[in-house]
């Protein structure tokens, strides 16, 4: 898409178009411009806008403006009238613009201004939970969903019974890092359903909703989510540690250790916290002790970090570590002995500090979907919103497994034609809800029929009720329609002129020789001087050098000669000087001879040979192509101006133009 709406939109800026006042029978048409009418408070209202505030408003700058606006209306006129609005490129252009323009019109503010405040709130607190889960797709039928939500029921009556959660957690969830398990020939202990400290976004929004909203020791009833049921037990909650920058020494357990070997591991570990104590430097003291190499040679350090990036052992003792500088006692983890170093931490900043972060990670987080499930709720409420469910249950017979295969037709549902909801003035039918099937189905695993089909009805009605509700945006906000209007007749505006005037002025290089001919005495030089600045690097040279001006050889001439080796013993810049273009030029008395040489500022020695006086000229067109293409462009444009004015009739109804100054 071409990046030029900021220029268009500058070309606008004194002639931009605010259409958001319909005519009334007080607001006289004061305008006809083509087939075209525009009343007195149109008119007014793009002067003002395009007027800085406090400025007088008198004939004068009201006759320039209307001369301006009456232009601008013209050449949007014939944009229309040659049919560019109906290129495919320029309809494309249009579309991309209004789709960011749409964003904040087809949301809710409240919505997300509320999440905004609660994730932030959140964020405050690091909080610690263990869960158990029992599958179920999303896709599931009702008897699996059921069965599930059973089997999760009887695990919370046993808990609540008294039975451990870790335990119940390494033999009944369906979570695999609950249980131990064999990798690379060693045996990674299970969590026992402990998921550590997390925060905000660190999970799936409704398992995160159902943790913050409970107490520590709680266990919650059964939490759905898309990858099955939750048992959440609430462990810890902590102020939020921020982001922190640590290092750490590590003494790691040793494969298939015996006691002996693992305490061998406390006393090293010991024995290095004993050097700290003394003294030592924790760089070196983790150098030679720590068994992570990565960092031991770089004094232990570790990347910065948030809460759920590291073991809860870590979590506890860093919020005991208040200043930098402050190192732990070892303390022990499945994977043996460590110590840490408080670095740096950077704690969690205010709501202002936060809020542009948060609403970034909303909009590509599941909350979104919290936002936009508002937001449609209120667009079906405000336009009438109304469905038939039974007409979507009777796909439940047309609709088969081949869905899932990508395979199926949408012939299948031929006999079904009932209308399935309407949302405001659009109804949508079975027909066009099977093409949709049609059209979105893909290749992938079995789902139970039913659930598929509420999934990808609700996907449809979701689609056609936003569809529905950005339709309406003109009607709905007048200064979304207004923008949209500015948009499509700024973009008609660079186009049109881009063709006639712009582009025309560089590539008809014929018109542009002929209008540089017919007008070359408005292009004309000043008086100036021909002159050779000659730079004498070495002094040895100055007397041949005089001698061969005074004989009257050229300056390519005296180059040859005296530069004979790669040595460059002179430099010479000739060229005709205008007045206050070369200090040493405009110290000479301009007329012809050989002046130095002498010192310069620069502190160079030069030779000045003024050749001769030369009288003001006209410039060649090379010497000004820039401003003569641009008087070409706008003779182009009065030309184009004139032929408009004389295509399209124009009236202006003076006595309501007028008018406008009695007001004042």
């Amino acid at each position: 898409m071409k990046q030029r709406l900021s220029i268009s939109l500058m070309l606008l800026v004194f002639i931009s178009l605010i259409q958001s006042v319909k005519a009334q029978s007080n607001d006289p048409v004061m305008l006809k411009v083509a087939d075209e009418s525009i009343t007195r408070g149109e008119f007014l209202k793009v002067y003002q806008k395009n007027n800085p505030k406090g400025e007088a408003m008198d004939r004068q700058s009201l006759e320039e403006y209307l001369d301006l606006y009456i232009n601008f209306r013209l050449k949007v006129r014939e944009a229309k009238t040659l049919g560019m609005d109906t290129i495919k490129t320029f309809i494309d252009e249009l579309s991309s613009y209004r789709k960011q323009l749409t964003q904040p019109y087809l949301t809710n503010n409240k919505a997300t201004d509320a999440l905004i405040q609660e994730a932030f709130t959140r964020k405050l607190s690091d909080v610690r939970g263990s869960h158990i889960l029992v599958k179920v797709d999303r896709f599931a039928s009702a008897a699996d969903t059921l069965a599930a939500w059973n089997k999760i029921m009887q695990i919370r009556k046993r808990v609540l019974k008294g039975e451990d959660f870790g335990k119940l957690a390494s033999t009944e969830s369906d979570d695999p890092s609950a249980h131990s398990r064999t990798a690379e020939g060693k045996t990674i202990p299970g969590n026992q359903g402990d998921l550590g400290y997390f925060t905000a976004f660190d999970m799936v929004y409704g398992f995160e909703n159902a943790a913050y909203n409970m107490k520590v020791g709680d266990i919650s009833m059964p939490i759905r989510t898309d990858f099955g049921y939750h048992l959440i037990k609430l462990t810890d909650k902590l102020p939020a540690m921020g982001k922190v920058q640590i290092a750490h020494i590590i003494l790691i357990f040793p494969k298939n250790g015996t006691l002996d070997d693992s305490l061998k591991v406390a006393d090293s570990a010991n024995l290095a916290y004993t050097m700290l104590r003394n003294g030592n430097d924790f760089g070196a003291v983790a150098k030679k002790f720590s068994d992570d190499k990565s960092s031991s040679d770089k004094g232990g350090v570790l990347p910065w970090f948030g809460v759920n990036r590291m073991l809860p052992e870590f979590i506890q003792t860093i919020n005991k570590l208040k200043k930098t500088g402050d190192y732990s006692e070892p303390f022990q983890t499945s994977f043996g002995w460590h110590i840490v170093k408080l670095n740096d931490r950077k704690p969690i900043g205010s709501f202002d500090d936060e809020k542009e972060e948060i609403r970034q990670k909303i909009a590509k987080n599941d909350r979104v979907n919290i936002s936009k499930e508002s937001f449609l709720n209120l667009t079906k409420g405000e336009y009438g919103f109304r469905e038939d469910p039974s007409s979507l249950q009777e796909f439940n017979s047309i609709v088969t497994d081949s869905i899932f295969n990508a395979s199926w037709k949408v012939q299948q549902a031929d006999a079904l034609t009932k209308p399935m909801f309407t949302i405001g003035t659009r109804t949508y039918t079975q027909p066009e809800f099977a093409k949709y099937l049609a059209a979105a189905q893909r290749k992938g695993a079995k789902k139970d029929i039913p659930a598929f089909l509420n999934s990808q009805y609700k996907e449809f009605v979701d689609d056609a009720v936003m569809k529905y509700a950005d339709s309406q945006l003109e009607n709905k906000y007048p200064d979304f329609k207004a923008l949209m209007t500015e948009y499509h007749d700024g973009i008609l505006l660079f186009d049109l002129t881009d063709k006639k005037v712009w582009t025309k002025a560089v590539k008809d290089t014929v018109g542009l020789q002929q209008f540089y001919v017919k007008n070359r005495n408005n292009y004309m030089w000043e008086q100036r001087l021909d002159a050779s600045i000659i730079t004498i690097n070495d002094p040895g040279v100055v007397k041949g050098l005089k001698k061969m001006v005074k004989k009257g050889l050229s300056d390519a001439q005296i180059l040859a000669a005296i530069n004979q080796d790669t040595i460059q013993k002179i430099s010479i810049e000739h060229k005709k000087f205008l007045r206050g273009e070369n200090m040493v030029v405009d110290s000479l008395e301009w007329k012809a001879g050989t002046y130095g040489p002498f010192m310069t500022k620069a502190g160079k020695n030069t030779l000045v040979v003024i050749h001769r006086l030369v009288q003001p000229e006209p410039k060649e067109l090379h010497e000004a192509r820039g401003i003569i293409t641009a008087d070409y462009q706008n003779f182009l444009e009065k030309e184009w101006i004139a032929e408009l004015r004389a295509k399209y009739e124009v009236e202006v109804k003076k006595d309501i133009f007028s008018s406008l100054f009695e007001k004042q």
